[in-house]
């Protein structure tokens, strides 16, 4: 493949850029504390130590020492958390953080091995097994302590709103600050935003991706609105409405979160620069999917496991299409 089509590792290491993340990963939790208590800082302590623990009994089983230079578990697991209630129990966090390391990460190979995002892998488990626990959220500033949810008041996502054909009655201001119920890391989206003009500066990301991936669930939520029930109108018609679709279905149901730390994950994205693109909008239109037709408020994980499988031919594609513009010039 050529160097030009090929995406560079650019200036950082696996190593500093996992720990990118990790460093993104904390003014969304800072957010999630104020808005939930220290139930969010203690499970992802939790998730954390068990990603740790399982990275060190992978190296025992295979008879190697740890290797302290490989970090990709913790944050694999952090990015995972933050699409979960704080109410989550402590122990779908074990069981999820193991399966991130024991069952999508290390059985390929460890890092840089995988072909499917092992942050999409926990939560796919997650949703699917417990999924009355995954899917309902606290109220912001809700009571809740670290050991009981018991008092927590709970109520379902804005994006199940959209599922059930209704309008989310949540302000505008409140979208953008993150003052509603949902994931306790995906909510706001100042933050998240900020985050990736971070990733972004630091070459850990490319906007070719989240671009096609973000356009593509516009398109959709724009032509085909779930608001109002409008069917098959002509699209000058009903813009009002369409401009509320496309304003919820983006900003509600973690797309943001999941265009800046899970469609850009380094692994499993296509390595040649060409086919970003291309796989974005496959992801978006993959992801409108699931959340039309499917039983689940937050699809993205499950189209980022379906798209992730088309990586690798998106890159043989790709090079050859570069093989071939190269022999006709």
């Amino acid at each position: 493949m050529s160097s030009e089509t090929s995406l560079p590792l650019g200036p950082l290491s696996p190593r500093e850029q996992n720990r990118d993340i990790v460093w993104m990963m904390l003014p969304l939790l800072a957010v999630s504390c104020y808005l939930y208590g220290a139930r969010p800082a203690v499970m992802c302590l939790v998730g954390s130590i068990t990603a740790a623990f399982c990275d060190r009994l992978v190296a025992w089983l295979r008879g190697r020492p740890h290797d302290r230079t490989e970090n990709s578990s913790i944050p694999a697991v952090l990015v995972m958390l933050m699409l979960m209630p704080a109410t989550l129990s402590y122990y779908i966090v074990v069981i999820t953080s193991m399966t991130v390391v024991l069952v999508a990460k290390a059985p390929f190979g460890g890092y840089g091995h995988y072909p499917f995002n092992p942050s999409a892998v926990g939560y796919a488990v997650a949703a699917v097994s417990w999924p009355s626990q995954v899917f309902t959220y606290p109220v912001p500033f809700t009571t809740m302590s670290v050991f009981s949810t018991a008092e927590a008041t709970m109520v379902e996502s804005a994006a199940h709103s959209l599922q059930a054909g209704g309008t989310p009655n949540v302000r505008a201001l409140n979208l953008v600050l993150g003052n509603y119920a949902g994931p306790m890391g995906t909510t706001a989206l100042l933050v998240v935003l900020a985050c990736a003009m971070y990733l972004w500066m630091r070459r850990d990301i490319d906007f070719a991706i989240p671009v096609g991936f973000l356009g593509a669930c516009a398109l959709v939520a724009f032509f085909f609105p779930r608001i109002d029930n409008i069917g098959l109108a002509v699209p000058w018609e009903h813009l009002y409405v369409r401009y509320q679709s496309v304003k919820y279905e983006l900003l509600t149901g973690a797309l943001l979160y999941a265009s800046v730390f899970l469609i850009n994950e380094r692994v499993t994205r296509p390595k040649n620069r060409r086919a970003h693109l291309v796989y974005g909008i496959l992801l978006g239109v993959m992801t409108m999917t699931f959340r039309y037709v499917g039983t689940y408020d937050t699809g993205v994980c499950f189209a980022i496991l379906c798209v992730n499988a088309l990586s690798g031919y998106l890159d043989r594609l790709f090079a050859s299409r570069v093989r071939r513009e190269e022999v006709s010039s």
